[in-house]
């Protein structure tokens, strides 16, 4: 009897990265002359009212990642000068790093009352309805960012991301064929319209960028992850193993690259590689349901079913939308003879659109009577 094959996590990383760079959002210094502040300045004690002087402190405070602070020299800054446009899309940038949309939105739409042209903050904007999954909206500010200025090659990659979202991939491909158009070297651009390629199965058109990245800036851990990523979808393990080896040297930290190398050897029956592989992306992101996900994968495979429940469960915590963790435990309850109890999951993940192979929907019929 065929064994019904786990659902796991690859982690094509360069959309993720995108996100993760538009979170902190573009910021805007009043003047083109200032120079990049390492530490956040001292405000003159003489003069409290001295406005530039918080924006400065504020933006170094964002650069740091400290948004509290910088927030609160926006603050400042608003009540010195309550119609500083730059202010009100800066602390906006704050607000969507904490994940405070609403406050984020009121900001970016202040923004623009007063300075209806802002480019700036018609893209930030549009970045925090994507990242809040309101795609049209999101597109709508792309396309305004756009009008403003025609070669705004970040309005171009994350108005294509919003599309590929939508599954409308022709779009996004035409995006990020503008982004290159644009900056021929931009490794980014290349990775994504591969995965609007490989979204639309042409394989072929995929393989040519996801070469390309790599060559372009053969320092990018990202372009080798997801060259890695398309190793893998060929069944290509050692070079993928061998690209995802390349990643880590270049970023230690880049938790996908271990995600990914963990199921290349997990694909190979290299269980404890694969798990020692899961465990430093855990150890570099707590968070990372997908990773507790893959890892029990390879703790059910090796028979090991109480750690294979723990991780499953743990990524059901942190994501409960995370279908194929359903179908995963669906398994390790089958194996362990709990029927009913794989019967559950299997109603919730196909509840979330994943649907149980056909071979382990018949074993499960089989051994537990249910002709469900």
């Amino acid at each position: 009897m065929r064994s019904p094959r786990p659902l796991t996590v690859l982690a094509l990383f360069c959309l993720l990265l995108v996100v993760a760079l538009a979170v902190a959002g573009c910021v805007t210094a009043k003047k083109a002359t200032t120079p990049a502040i390492s530490r956040a300045p001292e405000v003159d004690p003489i003069n409290p009212n001295d406005a530039d002087a918080y924006f400065k402190r504020g933006l170094a405070y964002q650069d740091k990642g400290q948004y509290d602070l910088a927030i609160s020299d926006y603050n400042r800054v608003l009540e010195i000068d309550p119609r500083d446009a730059y202010a009100y899309n800066n602390r906006g940038n704050a607000y969507k790093a904490k994940g405070q949309y609403d406050q984020a939105f009121s900001d970016y739409n202040r923004a623009l009352e007063i300075d209806p042209w802002y480019a700036l903050a018609y893209y930030n904007r549009g970045v925090a309805y994507r990242l809040k999954g309101q795609y049209d909206q999101a597109i709508s500010d792309f396309d305004r960012a756009l009008e403003i200025n025609p070669r705004d090659t970040k309005a171009y990659h994350n108005r294509g991301t919003a599309y590929w979202h939508k599954g409308q991939y022709d779009q996004a491909i035409a995006d990020y064929n503008r982004v290159l158009e644009i900056n021929p070297n931009d490794t980014a651009a290349y990775n994504d319209r591969e995965i609007a390629y490989k979204s639309k199965s042409q394989y072929d058109q995929a393989v040519s960028g996801y070469n390309r990245a790599p060559e372009i800036n053969p320092n990018d851990a990202v372009a080798y992850n997801n060259r890695g990523f398309d190793y893998m979808d060929k069944g290509q393990y050692d070079q993928a193993i061998s690209d995802y080896n390349r990643a880590l040297e270049i970023n230690p930290r880049l938790a996908e690259a271990y995600n990914n190398r963990g199921e290349a050897y997990r694909l190979k029956g290299q269980y404890d590689q694969a798990i020692a592989d899961y465990n430093r992306a855990l150890e570099i992101n707590p968070r990372y349901a997908e990773a507790y996900n893959n890892r029990g994968t390879a703790y059910g495979e090796k028979g090991q079913y109480d750690q294979a429940f723990s991780d499953l469960n743990r990524a059901l915590e942190i994501n409960p939308q995370l279908a194929m963790a359903y179908n995963n435990r669906a398994l390790a309850y089958y194996y362990k003879g709990e029927y009913n109890r794989a019967w559950e999951d299997v109603r919730r993940a196909q509840s979330l659109g994943i649907q149980a192979e056909p071979q382990f929907l018949q074993n499960l019929r089989q051994a537990s009577g249910r002709w469900e």
